[in-house]
């Protein structure tokens, strides 16, 4: 039977609607879900152009030049990681109040957002710029360390401006407006890959230069966000701070759902680092000349693994603002529409994908063995490409049912989904298949596919089962 949703039939959209974002959220779920998809999937798609082109121009300055950058990176990753786990609550929350109707409280949530972002931010900015130096000698960056302290450093003055990038955009994208999220990101990293050779090269700035692109492409991008939210004032949420006191309340509300979110992150990271660990284990144990073998060729085909689920974060972020607001409103049928129809969409998207690189997965391996010195791993990379894109169409089961569980407030529930599948199950089994049944480096590759389908089925089958049993609460909103 066909579902309708309409002013007459909704009760959400007997609401105030003030803006068009709005109506989109609280609108149909389907229709919302393709709109609030489309431009955050344009903006992945840019930034997964953004970091190709930034690897490129800094690899090119020397290979000292990538190595300091790679010092910095997972320090970088890990701001971003807090920025994004902190809009992510902030948004989710602002949706879940709009769609309960509570205006109000929805201002208060952003206010509270930015305000948290701020003084984190500068906590960061004042304890980076003062130990990197010490950090980078710890960690033993060696030649690299008055490079990567330098970068640190430029990285540092701008962590407000890039933290307020991430929570304005997450705003605009929970009160439905991802075009102008959109148009933000794109400005910003357009701005960056054109702005990289001219610092670089151009001003003779070098691995400096750099992160000066990355300041200033970063703060254009803010101002735009800053002239939409407080200047030109045509969004749904209003922003006061005159009077402003925390509300323990709220700050829990954010929480909940903003550290189990840059939690998320962080265990995807140090999965990775793990996985390094064992490929060179495998390395040894296979008694290879290069023992770091597998590590190379892993970094080289997960970067198309990351390119190719771009498409899901971008149909996650829609996931958790209209799951958000039909949570607020209790409109749990609501809820499970945009799941159902976000996750079929993300299948399609993927298994396409998946196809696309099992097939042409010896022209892609071609962008990352055009140098002789690495012409030696062509093979093996299009093994790894043919095997993991298997699992490309379950990652959107996994993902997208820890967004819904975002949306509704259940951010632990995310987390946990999350640890179980990329600590709890990819390490046990990648050691199995790879080292305990002798497979080599394709037993990894098989272990990371069981690892990634058996928690994806396991996230979705408890997402199913939360959502029944919401539907089972009394007076809720659509029956």
């Amino acid at each position: 039977m066909k579902e309708n949703f309409s002013v007459e039939t909704d009760p959400l959209l007997k609401l105030d609607l003030q803006t068009k974002g709005v109506k989109t959220l609280l609108g149909d779920p389907k229709k919302a879900i393709i709109k609030l998809s489309i431009p955050m999937m344009v903006a992945m798609s840019v930034t997964t152009v953004y970091n190709l082109a930034d690897a490129i121009w800094v690899s090119s300055i020397s290979s000292t030049a990538l190595a300091a950058v790679g010092f910095v990176f997972p320090f970088f990753f890990m701001a971003l990681a807090i920025a994004n786990g902190l809009g992510v609550g902030g948004g989710a929350a602002i949706s879940r109040r709009i769609g309960a109707g509570d205006k109000e409280g929805a201002d208060n949530v952003a206010v509270h957002t930015l305000v948290i972002m701020l003084v984190i931010a500068m906590l960061f900015t004042i304890s980076f710029f003062i130990f990197a130096r010490d950090i980078f000698s710890l960690i033993g960056a060696g030649e690299t360390l008055a490079m990567a302290t330098l970068y640190a450093r430029i990285i540092a003055i701008g962590t407000v401006t890039i933290f307020f990038s991430f929570i304005a955009n997450a705003i605009l994208r929970a009160e439905g407006d991802a075009k102008r999220a959109m148009h933000a990101m794109v400005l910003g990293m357009v701005l960056n890959i054109a702005l990289d050779p001219i610092f670089i090269y151009t001003f003779g700035l070098g691995v400096a230069g750099a992160a000066w692109a990355t300041l200033l492409s970063m703060s254009v991008s803010s101002l735009l966000l800053f002239y939409w939210l407080f200047l030109k004032k045509n969004t749904y949420l209003s922003f006061r701070f005159r009077g402003f006191h925390f509300d323990t309340s709220i700050i829990k509300d954010i929480f909940k759902i903003g550290f189990p979110a840059s939690l998320m992150q962080i265990s995807m990271s140090i999965t990775m680092l793990i996985m390094n660990i064992i490929l060179v284990k495998i390395g040894i144990i296979s008694g290879v000349e290069k023992p770091e073998y597998g590590v190379a060729i892993f970094t080289a085909g997960w970067r198309v693994a990351t390119m190719a689920t771009m498409p899901l974060i971008g149909i996650s972020t829609a996931v958790v603002s209209v799951t958000g607001a039909a949570y607020g409103a209790r409109a749990y049928k609501k809820l499970n529409t945009s799941y159902m129809y976000a996750l079929k969409i993300g299948i399609i998207i993927e298994s396409a994908i998946a196809l696309s690189i099992f097939f042409f997965a010896p022209m892609i391996t071609l962008l990352f063995t055009l140098a002789e010195a690495s012409a030696y791993l062509t093979n093996d990379i299009i093994i790894f490409l043919r095997i993991v894109c298997i699992f490309f169409p379950g990652i959107a089961f996994g993902m997208l049912s820890s967004s819904m569980f975002q949306g509704a407030g259940k951010g632990t529930s995310a987390l946990i989904v999350t640890i179980f599948r990329s600590i709890i199950l990819t390490p046990p089994l990648v050691w199995l298949f790879s080292i305990t049944l002798g497979m080599g480096l394709p037993g990894a590759w098989w272990g990371m596919v069981a690892a990634n389908l058996t928690g994806s089925a396991v996230a979705f089958t408890w997402a199913k089962i939360y959502i029944k049993n919401l539907q089972k609460l009394p007076n809720p909103t659509e029956q």
